[in-house]
C-alpha cells in the first residue's frame, strides 16, 4: 500500500508503482489529501500515469498536530480494514510520518523511499518527519551515498539500507520529450528570458518581516530580468500582503502541474527556490539554482549539480553574475549523482519483490 499526500510524493511514487505493476505485484494507493487542490494533486495523478487512488482520505490542511492526528486516524482505519502486507511511504511530509507511526504500532512493515536525507535543522518539520520515519522503517531506500552514511550513523542496520538512486529523476528523465518550452511560453504569455521562483517553506513565508525582505529582493531581481513565480498556497496570503505583485516584471501564476512546472524550470535562466525537489531537478537540467535556505538535506545537488545555498542579500548580485555568464563557484557538473539514471523505481521494485518472496524478511523485528 503506497501512501501519498503531497505533490513531491506523487512524482516519487509514480516510477515505483509502475515498476511493481510490471512485476505483477498487487498494490493499492492511498491519497491522504494533504494537498487537496486539483492543481496541487489530481493533475499530478493524470500527468504521471498514477492509478486512481483506491482511497482519498481528504484530510486537508490544519496545524501540524491537527493534520497529523487526522491522518493517523484515517490511516489506522484503512490499515485495519485492508491489512496491507507492506506500507510504502515517500519523502518527509506529515503523511509520511503519520503512516509510519500507525503502521509500526499495528506491526505492519514500512518501506521509506528517500530515506536518510538530513538537513540537521530541527526547526524544519520535515527533518523531524524523516528522522522518525527512518527509525520505524524496515526498508530504507536512499537516493544518495551521504544518506546511507546518515542512516548508518544513526544505528540503522545495514540490511535495512538500500542505495537505489532517485525515483524523482526517473520521472524527470521519462518526461523529457514532454517539456515543450516554446509551447509553454506561448500558452502562458511568458517573456523570452526569465528567472523562475518558488517559495513555500515556513522559514520564508510565515514571518511578515522575512516575507517583506524577500519580496524586496525579488523585486531587485526583477529590475534585471523578468521573474515568473507560480505562487504556492502555503505562502500566497503573506506574499500578496507584502506586495509581491507590485513590480511590472513580476509574473505571478497559479500552481502548475508537473509537466508545466518542470518545463518552466527548464526554460529559465536561473531558479530561486526553497524546495528540495527543485534542487534535484535543476541538477539534472543544468539550470543554475539559488536556494534560499541556510542548509539543505540534498548536498549532492551542490557537489554534483548547479545548486547554491544563498541568503536574500546575496540574491540580486548572484542573479547578475548568472546573467553575465559568470560561474557561481559550484562544483563542476560533468557528471550526475550516482544511480540518478532513471532506473531507481526498477531497483526499488526488485528489492520489494525479493522481500515479499522471503518469509523471513517479513518477520516482525520485535518478535
Amino acid at each position: 500500500m503506497h501512501i501519498v499526500g503531497a505533490r513531491p510524493n506523487f512524482v516519487k511514487a509514480a516510477p515505483v508503482v509502475s515498476a511493481l505493476a510490471a512485476r505483477g505485484l498487487r498494490q493499492s494507493v492511498v491519497h491522504t489529501g494533504q494537498h487537496y487542490d486539483d492543481r496541487m494533486s489530481a493533475v499530478f495523478f493524470r500527468e504521471l500515469g498514477l492509478p486512481r487512488p483506491d482511497v482519498d482520505l481528504g484530510v486537508g490542511s490544519g496545524t501540524h498536530a491537527q493534520q497529523t492526528a487526522a491522518l493517523m486516524t484515517g490511516l489506522e482505519e484503512e490499515f485495519t480494514s485492508r491489512s496491507p502486507g507492506l506500507v510504502v511511504v515517500y519523502g518527509d511530509v506529515n503523511s509520511t510520518l503519520a503512516a509510519g507511526l500507525v503502521a509500526a504500532k499495528l506491526h505492519i512493515p514500512v518501506a521509506h523511499v528517500e530515506a536518510g536525507l538530513r538537513s540537521f535543522d530541527w526547526s524544519m518539520p520535515e527533518e523531524v518527519n524523516r528522522r522518525v520515519t527512518d527509525q520505524l522503517a524496515d526498508l530504507c531506500f536512499a537516493t544518495s551515498p551521504e544518506a546511507v552514511g546518515h542512516l548508518a550513523a544513526e544505528g540503522v542496520a545495514v540490511d535495512r539500507i538500500h542505495l537505489v538512486g532517485n525515483p524523482m529523476i526517473d520521472t524527470l528523465l521519462g518526461s523529457l520529450d514532454r517539456f515543450d518550452t516554446q509551447a509553454l511560453r506561448e500558452r502562458l504569455d511568458l517573456p523570452a528570458s526569465y528567472v523562475a521562483a518558488t517559495l513555500h517553506r515556513p522559514a520564508n513565508v510565515d514571518d511578515p518581516e522575512v516575507v517583506a525582505r524577500l519580496v524586496a529582493r525579488l523585486h531587485e531581481v526583477a529590475d534585471q530580468i523578468d521573474v515568473v513565480m507560480p505562487v504556492h498556497p502555503r505562502g500566497r496570503a503573506a506574499l500578496t500582503a507584502a506586495g509581491l505583485d507590485g513590480h511590472p516584471r513580476m509574473h505571478l501564476l497559479e500552481p502548475l502541474g508537473y509537466v508545466d512546472f518542470v518545463t518552466l524550470v527548464r526554460a529559465s535562466a536561473a531558479v530561486v527556490t526553497d524546495s528540495g525537489g527543485v534542487q534535484e531537478e535543476t541538477t539534472i537540467l543544468r539550470v543554475p539554482c539559488l536556494t534560499l535556505r541556510p542548509n539543505t538535506e540534498r548536498p549532492i545537488t551542490i557537489t554534483h549539480g548547479s545548486n547554491r545555498l544563498v541568503t536574500d542579500s546575496e540574491l540580486p548580485g548572484l542573479v547578475s553574475k548568472i546573467l553575465a555568464g559568470e560561474g557561481l563557484g559550484t562544483a563542476a557538473v560533468a557528471d550526475v549523482p550516482p544511480l540518478w539514471d532513471g532506473r531507481a523505481g526498477e531497483r526499488i521494485a526488485a528489492i520489494l519483490a525479493d522481500w515479499a518472496a522471503a518469509p523471513a524478511a517479513r518477520a516482525d523485528r520485535g518478535a
